[in-house]
């Protein structure tokens, strides 16, 4: 019975990794870790993605058209990690692709990858949540102090 289980859950994670993930969709979701959930891609941590072909991926984010696509979804986003008011981004700013790109995919020119639809900003630390699916990577939510406040966090 258990390995039934396994086996139905793994099917569902891959149905739901492989959904058509969206700007519009990811908008509606009410909180940062349901956010998160929605992107997560749950990957292993040295997976190839293009491998020897990590030239081409290169050469696109190179790109003129790349970099300015880039600024209006910062813009767009506020610079806030999945364009979470309250959580905006101090640093390691990355554009993360929702739906995974691939070496096809660029040699094609498809036209998702240039959509600001499926893209998202956020921190290098929660790309890496969202590929590996290490919830400790998230950012926490700043607790103010207050005069006479003892208790650590």
């Amino acid at each position: 019975m258990q390995c039934v289980l396994t086996q139905v859950k793994r099917r569902l994670t891959v149905q739901v990794s492989t959904m058509i993930k969206s700007y519009s969709e990811l908008r509606r979701l009410e909180t940062f870790q349901e956010r998160y959930k929605y992107l997560a891609l749950r990957g292993v941590v040295g997976d190839s993605t293009f491998g020897f072909d990590r030239y081409i991926n290169q050469q696109f984010y190179t790109s003129r058209q790349w970099r300015q696509l880039r600024d209006f979804v910062i813009v767009r986003d506020a610079g806030c990690d999945l364009a979470f008011t309250g959580y905006e981004i101090h640093d390691r700013l990355v554009i993360h692709h929702m739906n995974p790109m691939t070496v096809s995919s660029i040699q094609q020119g498809n036209n998702e990858i240039l959509d600001p639809e499926f893209l998202i900003t956020t921190t290098h630390m929660t790309h890496n949540a969202i590929h590996y699916g290490d919830e400790n990577l998230l950012p926490k939510k700043f607790v103010e102090r207050k005069p006479g406040d003892t208790k650590l966090w």
